[in-house]
């Protein structure tokens, strides 16, 4: 059934076998499965764990091509894949297309596309997308205030360094991440 082949491909994500997550996708079709946005989430997953951010991004438009609605969890692997890619412009274009599709964005898909930005080290972009985060009332946690402190570090913004740290220690948010 779906949902086992969808553990199973979970499954294969977590022991780093996108190999494997890709044969049993394979197989699904050739039983004629029906897929899910999740089976395709599990699938990006795993290829992401595998560093193979081109089969990820195959698979998003496969599920896509197929009518299904990528939901926040999909388009988060997809932005983890590109980031051990270091494919920044493509996090930027499916930003955009998250947004254009009305899916909610969470802390993980920020960060994950502000991550990838600071390993590109596009620090301009990080910072602003650290800014369009708080815009759409994402709530930023440790990791999103030290990439932007970060990224201001590196672009000599050392008034909006602290204007973010005092933001960070007014919500609370831990200042020594452990």
């Amino acid at each position: 059934s779906t949902i086992t082949f969808n553990a199973v491909i979970s499954a294969c994500e977590k022991g780093v076998r996108w190999e494997k997550a890709l044969r049993l996708f394979s197989v699904m079709t050739q039983r004629k499965v029906e897929f899910h946005t999740i089976t395709f989430s599990a699938a990006i997953s795993a290829c992401e764990a595998g560093g193979e951010w081109e089969k990820a991004l195959h698979l998003f438009s496969a599920m896509t091509q197929k009518g299904l609605e990528p939901e926040t969890v999909a388009f988060s692997a997809l932005f983890s894949a590109f980031e051990k890619g270091g494919e920044w412009k493509k996090v930027l274009h499916f930003i955009r297309v998250m947004s254009q599709s009305k899916v909610a964005s969470n802390a993980m898909t920020y960060n994950a596309a502000i991550r990838t930005c600071v390993k590109s080290c596009k620090w301009d972009t990080a910072l602003q997308l650290s800014c369009a985060m708080k815009e759409s009332a994402v709530e930023c946690d440790t990791f999103s205030f030290s990439a932007a402190i970060a990224a201001c570090e590196e672009v000599g913004e050392w008034e909006k360094a602290l204007q973010l740290f005092s933001q960070m220690a007014q919500g609370a948010v831990e200042t020594d991440a452990r």
